[in-house]
């Protein structure tokens, strides 16, 4: 009958008064689903990838003094306190790791004055056939290397016991400090720090980790 209709909603859209078929409505409801969806995941990813390069730089952020963390029993090669060493991975295949301000200014210009009066031509671990005649221009530094029981300030030692830490590798089995100087233009070609006995003859010991510094420019 005329009239009993009831009231108008005017609030509603015009095709939602309107009768609408299944498949469209089913359209509609996941068009608005994946529109939603999508929206969300671009206003959240951000956020929360920020959120957890946060977090993980806050869990990796170390404090140097080392009386703030709890201790644990030491054996007879360890050491009483705990400490900390910053550092960022520069890469995992193959391992190499920066230690930024791993010496202060003032021990870098120790060891440059330590070194500076005894700085001599580099030479090169000759291999079967090579001489120094025809290895010329390999390397063309100049160096020396300092020993930290010659060093009666004692900064050579505590850089030894922190490269120690570091590395994880006992200071007893360190080399020298071998202290290079490249003027401009000088250079070391590509070469292995590693000796491999089929070419140099046995070894005694094999270097596992190299450690460099810059003592012109510590940070």
């Amino acid at each position: 009958m005329k009239g009993n209709r009831g009231p108008r909603l005017p609030f509603l859209p015009r095709f939602a008064r309107e009768k609408i078929g299944l498949p469209a409505a089913l359209f509609f409801c996941a068009f608005f689903f994946l529109a939603g969806l999508l929206g969300s995941s671009i206003l959240i990813a951000s956020p929360a990838s920020q959120l957890d390069n946060v977090r993980r730089s806050k869990l990796l952020e170390l404090d140097d003094d080392g009386a703030k963390w709890p201790t644990m029993p030491s054996g007879e090669t360890g050491e009483l306190t705990t400490s900390a060493i910053p550092f960022q991975v520069l890469s995992w295949r193959p391992r190499a790791l920066y230690f930024p301000s791993f010496a202060t200014e003032e021990q870098c210009q120790t060891i440059i004055k330590k070194a500076k009066s005894r700085l001599r031509p580099s030479t090169l671990a000759l291999r079967k056939g090579e001489t120094e005649e025809n290895t010329q221009g390999i390397r063309t530094s100049s160096g020396t290397f300092l020993s930290a029981s010659e060093d009666s300030s004692g900064v050579l030692h505590q850089i030894e016991e922190k490269i120690a830490r570091a590395t994880m590798i006992p200071r007893e089995h360190g080399e020298s400090f071998n202290v290079l100087r490249y003027e401009i233009g000088q250079k070391y070609a590509c070469h292995y720090d590693a000796f491999n006995p089929a070419e140099y003859g046995p070894q005694k010991s094999q270097r596992v980790s190299i450690l460099l510094m810059s003592w012109n420019n510590p940070s």
